[in-house]
């Protein structure tokens, strides 16, 4: 099938699948399935592989998602049911006022997302957003947007995440170059971002039924409305009112898997692979671990504190997943689009299109990881295949060691923009601050896009003076 037809569907498919979630109003678990599904037969997959290819992409995306979310989910909520959440919001409110509050946050954000997947460090971060947000009477998205796109940031183009360490591997890119080179053009890069998210327009925004609407229910935010009608917390049962934990409570059992996660990495890179060294710093190190541990810790810490019951302690637990259910489905389903798309021929379609235009490098590697990025929606996957594609031309060019390093982080940036509805990490940041998808789409996607365009000027402005 030739490239034009190949881009023609998955245009055809992105605006069908908009349609019915904006327009029809379906749900978004369903018209992800719908429109893969159409997709892969409208793309050639054979009839015996498309329910395979389906199927693939939703477990490739919930073995990594659905124990982090559930674990991330019941760690928060023993946090929230306690008061955690708030006690440490109204701590630090009090320590840096109001106005501080946003900025305190997203640069909290930056530190912790270094070491920590997105999604993890989103997940671990929620209920504090939400708490400050409460606190302080703000409208959460205020704070949430740009805490996501920050740690979203990082995650593309710092290593130890895996698309930066495996394009700097193809590339032949020293790491701790990268990480040197990287670190302060991200860190400009968050600081302008965070500036260009208090344009974005959120006030008029009515929250859907998320986990941000039920942290916030019953409180008027910065004129936000919140739609929720359930007054009761589930699974709090009848519990006696304990003074909430302290704020340096709070903050351990909120650093706890970072740290574990940070120690794993960190150890990972400092011994040799394959040894029983290596084997048990992975293991550490992995972010499922670290967040079981921080939960048993919690049910053991809080639920002493708080004298509650081991029935309460379980029945709060499990009061954590029916609100983070849809999260986890409509993230599936979203992966399945993805691998439809890939599995399809239409990213590498779309590659050879770009690399036959003969543009500069440094914008060739990124307008190729942005586009794959924005067609398939996979980070990762746009950064390798950008570094795949330009590793031999980039010899060819006889770039210098520093100027590899910049158009390898150039490429990464282009991962960064573009989160939409094919994007795992668009449904976990639209269904945890109850954004609908149009309004996803008109906040979260323009603000990532934003962020991943300013990088990338930032990165080729460095590249002109090396």
């Amino acid at each position: 099938m030739s490239a034009g037809i190949l881009l023609l569907i998955a245009a055809i498919a992105v605006a069908l699948l908009l349609f019915l979630v904006i327009k029809v109003k379906m749900s978004a678990f369903v018209g992800l399935l719908l429109v893969s599904f159409g997709t892969a037969l409208a793309a050639g997959i054979s009839i015996q592989d498309v329910v395979p290819t389906m199927v693939e992409g939703m477990g490739k995306t919930l073995g990594s998602v659905m124990i982090v979310v559930g674990l991330g989910a019941m760690l928060g909520r023993l946090i929230e049911v306690a008061g955690g959440a708030e006690s440490l919001a109204h701590y630090f409110t009090k320590k840096l006022g109001v106005a501080k509050v946003i900025g305190a946050v997203t640069i909290a954000a930056f530190i912790l997302g270094i070491p920590v997947f997105f999604d993890v460090g989103f997940i671990i971060l929620a209920p504090i957003i939400f708490g400050f947000a409460k606190v302080a009477k703000l409208n959460p998205l205020k704070i949430g947007l740009p805490v996501a796109a920050v740690m979203l940031t990082v995650h593309v183009a710092l290593p130890p995440h895996p698309g930066p360490v495996a394009a700097a591997e193809i590339l032949g890119v020293n790491a701790g170059t990268m990480i040197l080179v990287a670190l302060p053009i991200c860190a400009l890069t968050a600081v302008i971002g965070f500036f260009a998210a208090r344009w974005i327009r959120t006030d008029s925004i009515i929250l859907g039924e998320s986990p941000a609407a039920a942290f916030l229910e019953g409180t008027e935010i910065g004129g936000t409305a919140v739609s929720s009608e359930n007054n009761e917390s589930p699974g709090t049962g009848t519990l006696q009112k304990i003074a909430a934990p302290g704020a340096l409570t709070v903050c351990v059992l909120i650093l706890l898997p970072i740290v574990q996660i940070m120690v794993g990495t960190v150890g990972m890179m400092s011994v040799e692979k394959e040894t029983t060294a290596h084997n048990i710093l992975s293991m550490i190190g992995a972010s499922p671990i670290a967040l079981l541990v921080a939960v048993l810790v919690a049910y053991l810490v809080i639920g002493g504190q708080q004298k509650w019951s081991l029935e309460q302690r379980g029945s709060i637990l499990d009061s954590a997943l029916p609100a983070v259910a849809v999260i986890v489905f409509v993230t599936g389903a979203g992966g399945v689009f993805a691998n439809v798309l890939v599995t399809s021929g239409i990213g590498k379609a779309l590659s050879d299109a770009l690399v036959a235009t003969h543009i500069p490098l440094i914008l060739m590697g990124f307008v190729i990881a942005v586009t794959l990025r924005a067609s398939q929606g996979s980070a990762t996957v746009a950064i390798l295949t950008a570094a795949g594609l330009l590793a031999q031309p980039m010899i060819d060019a006889g770039f210098t060691p520093l100027q590899t390093t910049l158009a390898t982080i150039a490429m990464c940036f282009g991962g960064l923009g573009f989160s939409h509805i094919n994007d795992s990490g668009f449904w976990i940041v639209t269904k945890y601050l109850g954004l609908s998808v149009k309004d996803g789409l008109k906040t979260w996607t323009v603000l990532t896009t934003i962020f991943g365009i300013v990088g990338f000027l930032l990165t080729w402005l460095a590249f002109l003076f090396v």
